[in-house]
């Protein structure tokens, strides 16, 4: 090494990314009492239109966790119950009837959710966070056919480039993950019909409350109560942003209005489509979350749909189960391929399982819905869960809690 190059650093686990993901990994690592370093690119959490649905099963880590009252604290939302209309077809669901001490989906922005796990998590004298840290690539040792990461290069906010090193990195850097892309590790991808328009209407008191969609001909339309504003998600047929967006403000809110009339009154404060944010609508999964020295969890691992809002929670289950499954191995200096292996096998599970239904939700509703240009018959999954009150229960749950929900392990609890 040039002398001039200053030694690396060093920390048992790195932590690519301070996402939902990230930061729960870190807490339980700190509390477990290993070294963990936690590398955000951003100087904080601040971004818009994230993913801001805290869903029962994480409501009952954060209580495991002992972070539930400040949690409690967090102005937010609470929806108890979801509906949804298809081509005048109406399914509601009622979330007040899924087992456990939570009975709704919490809406809090998801910098503050970040930042009470990140603020948890620096009570432990074992916990670092670096913020305005980018995570460049992996330090790799060895061959194309037997390499171990060792740890990973970055740049400060300085703009100086190091190196730190250790036994386990894990990349929770999102879909479009640095580490993932560095490595050669490719997922598959499903595809999807659909991409999102996000943008904020007001809200007056007096307007409707809770989650509520609404599929037409050619589009869809989800509005988000967030107390004074609606969060929207407006559903546009895959790839088709620039020439829809080429069409004008005007247009998206004749749609809009057209979908949910009783947001007429709203729409002027859509000024100009740059008020609108696009969601690049991905669904694929790693064939293998792991190599040696590195894990991949999160979206890094399987990018979700949006629908169901099920992501963010299915990263921090993740995460719970890295944490719960690795924290014995870190604390010997050598986390074996093999327990990264066990690793995914437990959260493949969920992750196939839910991206089944999505993909079944994408071509039996989703694309029917967006790929037609006139009234069309619901189709027969809508037709079929409006008149079951059994399936609309398993659709409850499945979206609040999820298949194989995890718990904190008892090092972690306060």
């Amino acid at each position: 090494m040039p002398h001039d190059e200053p030694r690396p650093e060093s920390t048992t686990c790195i932590v690519a990314g301070g996402g939902p993901a990230g930061m729960m990994l870190g807490l339980l690592l700190a509390r477990a009492g290993i070294d963990v370093t936690v590398m955000e690119k951003h100087a904080d959490f601040l971004r818009d239109f994230r993913g801001d649905t805290v869903h029962a099963s994480t409501l009952r880590l954060l209580d495991e966790l002992g972070l539930g009252e400040e949690f409690a604290r967090i102005p937010h939302r609470e929806i108890e119950r979801l509906s949804l209309s298809v081509q005048g077809t109406e399914v509601a669901m009622d979330l007040r009837r899924i087992p456990g001490p939570h009975k709704h989906i919490a809406l809090v922005p998801q910098w503050d959710f970040l930042e009470l796990l990140a603020s948890a998590a620096e009570k432990e004298p074992t916990f670092t966070l670096l913020r305005s840290t980018e995570v460049l690539g992996p330090i790799v040792r060895g061959g194309p056919r037997n390499h171990t990461v060792v740890g990973v290069r970055y740049r400060t906010a300085d703009g100086k480039v190091r190196a730190m090193h250790a036994p386990l990195t894990v990349a929770c850097d999102g879909r479009s993950s640095t580490l993932r892309a560095a490595m050669g590790m490719t997922p598959k991808n499903f595809g999807a019909p659909m991409d999102v328009w996000w943008f904020r209407l007001p809200r007056d008191a007096d307007d409707p409350h809770g989650l509520a969609g609404v599929l037409g001909a050619g589009n869809a339309q989800i509005v988000i109560d967030r107390g004074d504003y609606y969060q929207c998600a407006y559903v546009i047929p895959k790839g088709r942003d620039s020439e829809l967006r080429a069409e004008g403000v005007e247009a998206l809110r004749r749609n809009v209005v057209a979908l949910v009339p009783w947001l007429a009154e709203h729409t002027a404060a859509l000024t100009s489509m740059d008020d609108v944010k696009l969601l690049n609508v991905q669904l694929n999964r790693l064939r293998r979350w792991y190599t040696d020295g590195l894990l991949l969890i999160g979206d890094a691992a399987h990018a979700m749909s949006p629908v169901g809002g099920v992501g963010i929670n299915l990263a921090v289950a993740d995460a719970v189960a890295a944490g719960r499954m690795l924290a014995a191995p870190l604390r010997t200096g050598r986390v074996p391929v093999r327990q990264l292996a066990r690793l995914q096998a437990r959260r493949w599970l969920p992750a196939a399982v839910i991206q089944a239904v999505q993909r079944v939700i994408h071509a039996r509703v989703i694309a029917v819905a967006v790929g037609s240009s006139g009234p069309v018959r619901p189709p027969l999954l809508i037709r079929i869960a409006a008149r079951t009150t059994l399936l609309r229960r398993v659709a409850a749950y499945g979206v609040a809690i999820g298949p194989l929900p995890e718990s904190v392990p008892q090092f972690a609890r306060r």
